[in-house]
């Protein structure tokens, strides 16, 4: 499985296909990582893996400790200050964006937009519904969309499939 934040470019990738998600931490189109953004996502990730790990009961003896995951995760939410700010367009409805403080990089602010996103989805209704993908070779976490749903991805699905079929006609041989 290839690692989509491998590099600095796949980074700037992800985060422009996320645009809109991200519209109140920076301009995502004209986003672009480097060494340092890439390697504060990638620690996030690392905490935040740890934590979904806990949230699914999860074997997490290979990832970071879960009181350093979540004293990372909570220093990424804070690295940019937030507060809402109302903005209400004439003739249109009422909008809450967050304010975007000055003096802050780009990559501070996606940390933080992603850290905080994180914070919310472990503590809200949603977690119940985080699964661990169980195909072979899958590290993916995903919620669970329908009553039936086992995998990230068909592909998944698929995989595991084969494996089984693999399994049954050795043992059988």
């Amino acid at each position: 499985m290839a690692d989509d934040l491998a590099a600095p470019a796949g980074l700037t990738a992800w985060v422009r296909e996320l645009a809109e998600p991200l519209r109140d931490a920076l301009d995502a189109e004209d986003f672009t990582a480097d060494a340092a953004a890439l390697d504060a996502v990638r620690g996030l990730r690392a905490a935040v893996r740890a934590l979904f790990a806990r949230a699914v009961s999860a074997d997490a003896h290979r990832l970071l400790p879960e009181g350093q995951a979540m004293a990372r995760l909570n220093a990424a939410a804070a690295r940019v200050p937030g507060a809402p700010c109302l903005e209400w367009p004439e003739g249109g409805a009422p909008v809450v964006r967050a304010v975007r403080p000055p003096g802050f990089t780009d990559a501070d602010r996606l940390v933080a937009a992603l850290a905080r996103d994180a914070i919310a989805f472990l503590a809200g209704p949603e977690r119940e519904r985080l699964r661990a993908c169980p195909a072979p070779r899958c590290v993916r976490y995903f919620v669970k969309d329908h009553p039936r749903q086992e995998w990230c991805k068909p592909s998944c699905g698929n995989r595991a499939r084969v494996a089984r079929h693999h399994r049954r006609h050795r043992t059988e041989s």
